[in-house]
């Protein structure tokens, strides 16, 4: 049968709305079956990619907490030479 005969046997809009219920049936099974089980792999590989966000950031605010340790420590060390030195100078006697 073509087209012409159905539509002009059953009418457009029986067609149409037959045509209409096979394409949303297609794009149900369609999502279904393959978007759906994609998204819930992506979901799994977007939840890994977090927690290995996480653990960098905390590794980061742990680089940072040690690198400012070492920084006041090396402060600490240039003032204490600062006020032996200055200490040195002062106790050695004047000509």
């Amino acid at each position: 049968m073509d087209i012409v005969e159905i539509i002009d046997k059953y009418g457009f809009a029986t067609v149409a709305a037959a045509a209409m219920g096979w394409f949303i049936y297609f794009i149900y099974t369609f999502i279904t079956t393959e978007v759906k089980v994609k998204l819930g792999e992506a979901n799994g590989v977007l939840i890994g990619l977090i927690d290995r966000i996480r653990m960098l950031d905390n590794d980061l605010i742990r680089l940072r907490s040690k690198l400012n340790t070492v920084l006041e420590i090396q402060e600490n060390e240039r003032r204490n030479d600062k006020s032996k030195e200055s200490k040195r100078i002062s106790k050695t006697p004047k000509k």
